[in-house]
């Protein structure tokens, strides 16, 4: 019996060696051990020095840790749209994105799946392999990743922990998230960019700007800044929330971020001593930018 402490929920349940077995039991992930994977190809839409000109080689995983209400992967991370395949076509999607030219391997909410992961990267791949998390991960997880991740992308998307639990059901997220990009940082050290504009290691954090929550980024803002040193770490602030999932039964979030707010965030942002990363125009948040889960790739 293997008992799954894999993510903050801590579930200590007998997850099941697959879907169709029904000895085990489901925690909060409600999947089991094998990988389920409900797109692989390359991506074009994330930071530049991530998607470079040829793409990033990205391997979106079904079920989530976190239980976003407005996650824009609903169909994915709630609905449990994908296919469940062995770790050897884990590692052979790997290699093939690899020969389409992907600047690194991107792995997207792979937490649940560690054990899974772990075993696929039992050998170095020639590209990075890009950590792109939730933020909401247990420090004994991340370091079982040392060496095997050369770039970590975590989210940071609540300094209230109130909302936190409201809308993704993640208790204690801020300190959890905070204590887990130190441990990335820790890992990787200062970020590196190759003469090719491309990222070879480092921690970029995202934060995504939620509607009517100002002080909530503001607080993130002053978290990194007070946190990490230029050149250190990067910071990506995101313009991009469109209401998904189920954001209509919470009616203070089922609306778009106006442009006075993202105004007043990048201002902030900008008056702050964070030197390195991104921002994102207003057309940013629009569902076109959504991947398509149809199973490619797989």
């Amino acid at each position: 019996m293997t008992l799954c402490y894999v993510c903050p929920h801590r579930c200590g349940v007998d997850r099941p060696e697959n879907m169709a077995d029904t000895n085990g039991c489901f925690g909060s992930c409600g999947v089991g051990l094998a990988p389920i994977v409900a797109r692989a190809g390359l991506h074009m839409w994330e930071e530049p020095i991530i998607s470079g000109t040829k793409g990033s080689g990205t391997v979106f995983f079904s079920g989530c840790n976190l239980h976003c209400v407005f996650c824009q992967n609903y169909d994915i991370s709630h609905n449990g749209f994908g296919k469940e395949i062995t770790i050897e076509r884990l590692k052979e999607i790997y290699h093939e994105l690899i020969a389409k030219g992907a600047h690194n391997i991107n792995l997207v909410t792979p937490t649940h799946f560690t054990e899974a992961v772990l075993k696929s990267l039992d050998e170095p791949l020639p590209v990075p392999v890009v950590y792109n998390t939730s933020g909401f991960e247990t420090q004994d997880t991340l370091r079982r990743l040392k060496g095997k991740v050369q770039i970590y992308l975590p989210d940071l998307k609540y300094s209230d922990d109130i909302a936190a639990i409201k809308y993704s059901n993640a208790p204690n997220y801020f300190r959890t998230a905070t204590e887990a990009i130190k441990e990335m940082y820790r890992q990787v050290g200062d970020y590196h960019i190759g003469d090719d504009g491309i990222m070879t290691k480092g921690v970029i954090i995202r934060h995504l700007i939620m509607p009517g929550m100002l002080d909530n980024s503001k607080r993130v803002i002053d978290w990194v800044a007070s946190t990490f040193k230029p050149g250190q770490v990067m910071f990506s602030l995101m313009h991009q929330y469109v209401p998904c999932g189920r954001a209509a039964d919470y009616p203070e979030i089922n609306r778009k971020v106006t442009d006075a707010e993202y105004k007043e965030l990048e201002n902030y942002l900008m008056a702050s001593t964070i030197e390195d990363g991104f921002v994102q125009e207003g057309d940013s948040a629009c569902e076109d930018f959504i991947p398509c889960f149809d199973g490619s790739g797989v």
